[in-house]
This record gives structure tokens, sequence and C-alpha cells, in this order.
């Protein structure tokens, strides 16, 4: 599948970037993140039945903000991220709406990387759809299959999770808070001939009406979480640094995917670290396509909303915080944009190194957005704005704010 194409990121005149340092759930403490030559990292993407919301927005930027912080340390990096294309909320959303399936997927992928694009957010080096994946998918059923890790439940196949004995170590729920949530986060606990509640889908078989495709497992389509474990496996490898997605995602989604690739070799460790980008929420509840409860990033900017003023709306929250969108969210980023803009000329060379300085060291700490923001906050309220023969540290300025914010003056 074909990704957006990346912005290029400037390139800072400076010493390398001291080692960033990350939230891991799997341990719930920040540790410095030391990739071993490239960087590797995998962000679950969307299911494409509708338009970007800013809760899509913040959780891509969270980790925008990582691969920045890692080329700044001077480490290349290697993103995978995936497209679910095919699966029930889709089908679902095409049916009501009397649209082909195949058709709405790619029309919300389009809309998807002109959101990005528009955003700066740099696009992964693979970016794998769920249908192409099938293959993979199947490759690594098998592999399951042969180790006695999989089982039959009316011609669809289940996981054994306990078939990995460090099943619950990246949520770090337990067995009762697991049943609990998985319900609601696309799981069947309750399904009849289910071994364990907590077992799930890895190959469903064809259903009337749905896609399916001809396969060694018969003809079907793959469950969830199969995916992102066999597209993670086949481009980054055991082992790659940063597992990446939104809170949601830690359990079932992240779990079960880790699970399958750690039952499916031995001595694997699917990911080093798993980190997790907060909900946004919009009028008291989370935001979500199944709530419609949203803001859209294509509405703001079809009103002519500068798409630098999103971003830095999203980046005055941590990434790791639950937060709500509203409108002044958006007037203060706006507000802040033009201050910014305003004292970038003017930016005298001393005070862009300290301003350099201090953004990448409140980044380096767990991705502390809304630090470095304050730090160029006070570092504009101090510029008197293009003395005569200063500007000697404007380009330093917007190269920084834009390598390391992705923010564009």
């Amino acid at each position: 599948m074909r990704a957006w194409t990346s912005v290029e990121v400037p390139r800072l005149d400076l010493d390398p970037a001291d080692e960033v340092r990350v939230h891991d759930t799997s341990t719930a403490t920040v540790a410095v993140s030391r990739p071993s030559g490239t960087a590797r990292m995998y962000v679950c993407g969307i299911t494409p039945y509708d338009a970007t919301h800013i809760g899509h927005a913040a959780t891509y930027i969270a980790f925008d903000l990582l691969n920045r912080a890692w080329r700044d340390a001077g480490h290349r990096v290697h993103y995978v991220q995936n497209v679910t294309d095919v699966d029930d909320p889709l089908l679902e959303r095409a049916t009501a709406t009397g649209m082909d399936w195949e058709e709405l997927a790619e029309r919300e992928t389009e809309l998807f990387r002109e959101d990005m694009t528009a955003l700066r957010v740099l696009a992964p080096d693979e970016y794998v759809g769920a249908v192409e994946s099938i293959p993979l998918d199947v490759e690594l059923i098998r592999r399951l299959q042969d180790r006695g890790h999989v089982y039959d439940v009316d011609g669809d196949l289940y996981f054994d999770v306990h078939s990995d004995p460090r099943f619950g170590a990246v949520s770090r729920l337990d067995e009762q808070q697991m049943v609990a949530i998985f319900p609601e986060r696309g799981g069947d606990p309750d399904r009849p001939g289910k071994k364990h509640p907590l077992d799930c889908l890895l190959w469903q078989a064809e259903r009337p009406g749905e896609p399916a495709w001809e396969t060694d497992l018969g003809r079907g389509r793959p469950g969830w979480h199969i995916e992102c474990s066999s597209i993670a496996l086949r481009y980054l490898g055991g082992g790659f640094d940063v597992q990446g997605g939104g809170s949601d995602l830690a359990f079932p989604h992240h779990e079960m995917s880790a699970a399958h690739a750690q039952a499916a070799f031995d001595d694997l460790t699917f990911a080093r670290a798993y980190v997790h980008a907060g909900m946004v929420a919009y009028d008291g509840e989370k935001m979500s396509k199944s709530k419609g409860n949203l803001v859209l990033v294509s509405r703001l900017r079809e009103t002519g909303t500068d798409p630098m003023a999103i971003r830095l709306a999203i980046l005055g929250h941590h990434y790791r915080s639950d937060w709500e969108w509203t409108d002044d969210d958006l007037r203060g980023a706006e507000t802040r944009l033009a201050a910014w803009r305003a004292a970038a000329d003017g930016a005298s060379h001393d005070r862009a190194r300290r301003l350099a300085d201090d953004v990448r060291a409140a980044l380096a700490e767990d991705l502390d957005a809304p630090r470095a923001l304050a730090a160029v906050d006070a570092w504009a309220a101090g510029e008197p704005g293009r003395p005569a023969g200063d500007g000697s540290g404007a380009a330093l300025v917007r190269a920084l704010l834009d390598a390391r914010l992705g923010v564009l003056l």
C-alpha cells in the first residue's frame, strides 16, 4: 500500500541530541530508549471507515515526536504502520452507507494520507494493508498450528492465549480485568466452544455476503490481532524498539499481537517497549467513530485552519495524558503560532542555541511537548522582533521547530 510523502527533516548544525526516555506500559517506568543501530518502530494504523479525527492525529503526532527524537540523536529510523482495510466496523459502515467496502477503505485511507501530510507527520517506510498481509498471516497461523497453539470453533480458528507464558505482561492487567474489557474492544469472551474466554480469533471462516480469500486455511479472512504480529515480524523482526498506539490498544490488541509472535518463535521478545498515547475526549466522552463525537482534521482544514495550529493544539497536551478537545485549544494554538512566527526572523544566535538546548531537553524526557512549547513561548516573548542587524539565529530556530516539533513557521 502507498504511504504519503514525507517532508524533509532539517538537519540541525548541533551535536547529536541526548537519547530519549519514554514510558513503557509493560514495565510502568520511563526509561532510555537506546536503539542498537537503526531504531525500529511499529505503530498500529487506522481502520478506514471514517475520516481522521483529533484522537487519531494526537496518536500519530506522538510517535512522530519519537521518530524525530531518534533522528536528532543520530539514529536512522525504520518505521512501519498498518491499515486495517478489512474488518467488521468497515464492513458494517459500508453496508450502512451502501458503499463498496473497498471503495470506502480507499477513500478514507487517502483522506488520512492527506491529513498526515498536512500535519507534517513523517510517513512510515512500509505502509501495509491488512488485505495485502493475508499471506503473512496465514504463514504465521500455520506456524502456531504446528506448535499446537490453535484450535477450531465451528470452522473459525482461535489462539490459546496461554500458549505464551508472558501473556498479560504488556498491559499489566489481571485476567478478571481483561475479561471485563475484552467485549468492549472487539473480543468474544462468551462464545460457546472456546477453551478460555480470552482466547482470540485468528482466522474467520467465510460468512455469507462478506469478503473472503482462498488460502491454505480455507476461505475466510484474518482476525484483527494477527495482522500486526505478521507485519511487524516481516518488516522489523523480533525485538524491535517500540510498539506504539493509543492506550486502548494495550489490551487486547498489543497483548494479543505480542502473544502470537512469542508463541510462534522460541526466545522471541516481540517489542522492547510498549508506548501508548492517551485518549482524547469531546463533549465529555472519548472521541470515537462509534460514538460519532468527532472533530475531524479534514473539516478543520476545509474551514481554513492552519494545520500547524492543529498540530500545536495537540502538542499542548502531553502525549500520555487523557484530555478533552475544546475550541480554546485551537484559538490558543493560533495565537501561539502567530507569536512564534512574529519572533522568528529576529532570533539572535545565542538565544536560539539556548532554545535548542531547552527544547531538546524537554523532548528527551518522555516527549514532554508542553514543556518544549513553554520554552518556545518564553523565547518568543523575549525576542524584540526583527531588530536591525540581528536575525542571526532565525535559521536555527526555524530548523529546530521543524525538526523536533514538526512545526513549520
